[in-house]
């Protein structure tokens, strides 16, 4: 909490950025807890949490969600309703950050299983051949 209200007290006042820098301080706030939840977990948990599975496909996920929701949306824009447009974008964003989440293989088999159908989605990934 302390980050974010250094930062936007740094950042806000500045007019190229302006209140884009509360978004930019709620972010770096989120980024300081997370980095401090993940040192709690190692040292209380002994945890071992691979960077590669927990910090890098996620964020590749996201990348393809928000380039592909904004193609989306930007296609959209011009052929329906702004609002529309918003929401097909949304539900799109959603199923690609689902859809590359699969595909880049986030979960193992058994964190699947542990899902509500879980057995049914590893029979289907299982015959689509993704896991």
């Amino acid at each position: 909490m302390i980050v974010k209200l250094i930062l936007n007290l740094i950042l806000v006042p500045i007019p190229s950025i302006g209140v884009n820098g509360a978004a930019i301080a709620s972010v770096a706030c989120h980024v300081v807890a997370f980095s401090i939840s993940i040192v709690a977990l190692k040292k209380t948990i002994k945890i071992k949490l691979g960077l590669k599975r927990f910090i890098i496909k996620p964020i590749l996920a996201t990348a393809i969600m928000a380039i592909c929701s904004y193609f989306i949306y930007s296609v959209l824009l011009g052929i329906i309703a702004e609002k529309l447009a918003t929401i097909i974008a949304i539900i799109s964003a959603i199923i690609i950050y689902v859809v590359a989440i699969v595909v880049l293989r986030v979960f193992s088999k058994q964190e699947i299983k542990m899902l509500p159908s879980g057995n049914k989605i590893c029979m289907i990934l299982e015959k689509l051949k993704i896991y």
